[in-house]
């Protein structure tokens, strides 16, 4: 994925999925590699990188009980 990507993160505490992000970027010096996400509200980048198994595009939510 792409910076700028608009995504969904696993959360570490409930393991659910959780709206609000996008990628700010992909690092591949650390291994495993990881992303780096910015949370979209208020620009912060989370202090964790998030693998690719935790790391979602985010889904079109059409209905209004999604």
């Amino acid at each position: 994925m792409r910076p700028g990507t608009r995504v969904e993160v696993r959360t570490r505490f409930e393991a659910r999925w959780t709206r609000g992000f996008e990628i700010a970027a992909y690092d591949e010096s650390v291994d495993p590699p990881v992303y780096r996400v910015r949370r979209r509200s208020d620009g912060s980048i989370l202090p964790v990188g998030f693998v690719s198994d935790d790391v979602r595009e985010e889904r079109r939510r059409d209905m209004w009980w999604v």
